[in-house]
């Protein structure tokens, strides 16, 4: 099942409250890559740029094997690219 991250919003029933929190919802590279519209070399560019801001990822595991699992913070993600967003804007303002 291929679910995406605007799905689990759509999950909970209308009259009950929302289980969902972007704080602590972690997110893997295919959801990061959706939301930020660049690939995972790209991201992992950025990572590596401290002046770009870009999210670090959470490790899965206490492995630190190249290829170990991490996911993104859902929120930290979000800002991020609404950063970009804004930076946009006051350019062009």
């Amino acid at each position: 099942m291929n679910t995406s991250v605007t799905d689990f919003s759509c999950k909970t029933p209308t009259n009950s409250p929302s289980l969902f929190d972007a704080a602590s919802t972690l997110i893997r590279m295919r959801e990061v890559e959706g939301i930020v519209g660049m690939k995972r070399s790209t991201i992992y560019k950025l990572m590596q740029r401290i002046d770009c801001g870009f999210p670090q990822p959470v490790k899965l595991s206490n492995s630190n094997a190249r290829g170990a699992p991490v996911a993104w913070v859902l929120s930290e993600v979000q800002a991020w690219a609404r950063s970009r967003i804004e930076a946009r804007d006051q350019v062009a303002a």
